[in-house]
């Protein structure tokens, strides 16, 4: 019981942080470990600098406003 409960809390803080824009590190670096074993993994401040990129334009105004 109170295992699915620290899963729910989890999962919750988890979406919660992706509903505002704040990239997961460790979520990050535990899947590049499962799925790419061999690769170098990005720093917090590159990734969260990626992350920021991706969502917000890499300095051009594509559909959403400057």
């Amino acid at each position: 019981m109170f295992r699915k409960l620290q899963q729910a809390a989890r999962f919750l803080s988890q979406s919660g942080r992706s509903m505002v824009g704040m990239p997961d590190y460790d979520n990050y670096v535990a899947q590049m470990a499962i799925k790419q074993p061999g690769e170098p993994v990005m720093s917090y401040e590159a990734f969260f600098r990626e992350r920021q990129e991706a969502r917000f334009g890499r300095g051009k105004c594509n559909t959403r406003c400057c």
